[in-house]
């Protein structure tokens, strides 16, 4: 658990009674981080599922206990430009995540610094949880979500500057989120050495379900000093509710708030739409395959990505 001192709390006397009267917060985050598209809100079912409900059963009202961080929800002034918002990152977590409870929040930020303010240290900081997919598959799930070309999309990845910011009447940029190139965003949460972090492959939740699930647990456990043994039926109960096909069902028959417009048709598009059945082999056009394959080549290796171009 780590302990922050109030800045600049002024304690007056000398005596032990005046010194212990000193106020002891507690940050206690755990990111559910990764780039846009990589699988983050199934993470964040199965995690609400588990930790939120009863019994391990899913509802998309679940989720609310895992809100995104940087938002307009969590700023306690408005910020009228990028460099103002990330000088605010770390004052926000400060004003809004004290005290002794966890705090699950979702992130696409980068761990990198923007313009000299880092993102989040360890005294907010317990752990995060990274997940990461394949930029091949990745890249189609953006060209649906962002209402992208193949090529806009791949500079999108690509781009070292890369942030999102939802517009607002006022101009209020407290949303704002830097993402950088796609590879750059991988290494910073890979590199990271401030707290610990779990790396999750999208990939692993299709062909490895029950393990995966079982460590992101025992990892949460761990980080928070919970030394709780784990509650299989109700982990088994998580898995099956959140199970793809489930979540993509729900949303046809109750709608999802997370889903977009889109810009061609003006109706909104499924969030959960391909899911494992995104293949790169089959969809991904071949020049921006070989772009990929190129370029990202030495993360596509390190990850354990295939870079056969058929």
């Amino acid at each position: 658990m780590v302990e922050r001192l109030v800045a600049n709390e002024k304690v007056v006397g000398s005596s032990p009674i005046a010194r212990s009267s000193i106020v002891q917060f507690f940050y206690m985050i755990i990111w559910i981080a990764s780039y846009p598209k990589s699988g983050n809100t199934y993470l964040r079912s199965f995690i609400s599922s588990y930790y939120f409900s009863k019994k391990g059963k899913f509802d998309f009202d679940l989720l609310l206990n895992i809100l995104q961080f940087p938002s307009l929800k969590f700023s306690k002034k408005n910020l009228y430009s990028d460099i103002e918002a990330s000088q605010n990152w770390i004052y926000n977590q400060n004003q809004f995540f004290g005290g002794e409870k966890i705090n699950f929040l979702k992130t696409h930020n980068s761990l990198n610094e923007f313009k000299g303010n880092k993102f989040t240290t360890n005294n907010q900081t317990i752990g995060a949880i990274y997940i990461v997919r394949d930029p091949r598959n990745l890249i189609t799930s953006l060209t649906h979500h962002y209402s992208l070309t193949y090529e806009e999309a791949y500079n999108k990845l690509m781009n070292k500057n890369e942030n999102l910011l939802e517009k607002t009447n006022d101009n209020d940029h407290s949303n704002f989120t830097f993402l950088g190139s796609w590879a750059n965003h991988y290494r910073s949460w890979k590199n990271c050495k401030d707290f610990k972090t779990l790396f999750i492959k999208y990939e692993d939740i299709e062909y490895e379900k029950y393990d995966t699930f079982k460590k992101i647990i025992l990892f949460i456990n761990n980080v928070s000093k919970k030394e709780t043994k784990i509650d299989e039926k109700k982990l088994i109960n998580s898995i099956n509710s959140t199970n793809f096909n489930n979540l993509k069902n729900k949303e046809e028959n109750e709608g999802f708030v997370e889903s977009v417009y889109s810009k061609e048709t003006g109706q909104k598009k499924r969030f959960f739409n391909l899911g494992f059945n995104n293949r790169w082999e089959k969809i991904l056009p071949k020049d921006i395959l070989n772009k990929l394959n190129k370029n990202l080549q030495n993360e596509l290796n390190e990850l354990g990505y295939s870079l056969k171009n058929d």
